[in-house]
């Protein structure tokens, strides 16, 4: 990592922990430039504000978890198999920020929020992930049914977020809770596959369609 990479990062690093400590209202670009000993010109220079600092994270957090789960999604597994490997890469990538989980989800979930997972700033971060659900499905042996290839990644993509908005809350050693909450989720999965090869499925998967539009919908 090159020293202008350095300084980028410890400014973020900083950030993170001010948010944490302080709630993310009451930080401001210049106490985050204090506390990571550099001007506050300096930090604009690499964040335009605190909303871009949250949009790092977010790109951080994906790129890391995209690399670990390209070990699980290399050789063909079933998709049961697949998920399950891919959630548990996600808890290993965010296990160090648990506590900031609550300063998280609260620029997250703020009114017109740019941090919210379904902002147009959040686009990249967004689309990083929403691939790795995709590939999930794509790969999994044997085939996924293609009455459900098209819905399937959206559908366990905001499964995901709700993992993550569950772990925020998790008080369990390690979190120890979530990670069973997604082994007894992930099977869950097939019974949804058999609806999908039945002559009725079709519009049962239609239903599931329309649901994730609405819920993907941008006010």
């Amino acid at each position: 990592m090159s020293p202008k990479q350095d300084t980028r990062q410890l400014i973020l690093d900083t950030a993170l922990r001010l948010f944490e400590e302080r709630g993310y209202a009451a930080t401001t670009m210049r106490a985050i430039a204090q506390e990571a000993g550099v001007t506050p010109s300096n930090a604009y220079y690499w964040f335009a504000g605190k909303d871009e600092l949250v949009q790092a994270f977010y790109v951080r957090i994906q790129s890391e978890h995209a690399e670990r789960a390209a070990t699980y999604l290399a050789g063909g597994l079933p998709l049961t198999d697949r998920l399950r490997a891919v959630e548990h890469a996600y808890l290993d990538v965010i296990a160090p920020y648990h506590g900031f989980g609550a300063a998280f989800v609260g620029i997250a979930l703020g009114p017109d929020s740019p941090g919210d997972a379904l902002s147009e700033a959040s686009v990249p971060a967004r689309d990083q992930s929403r691939a790795i659900y995709r590939e999930v499905v794509a790969g999994a042996v044997p085939r996924v049914p293609d009455a459900v290839r098209d819905v399937l990644p959206e559908l366990l993509w905001l499964c995901h977020l709700g993992i993550g908005l569950f772990w925020v809350t998790d008080r369990s050693r390690g979190q120890e809770r979530t990670r069973r909450l997604v082994d007894a989720t992930v099977p869950l999965i097939t019974p949804m596959l058999r609806v999908a090869r039945l002559p009725w499925g079709g519009a049962v998967v239609d239903q599931v369609r329309a649901a994730l539009a609405v819920a993907m919908e941008r006010a």
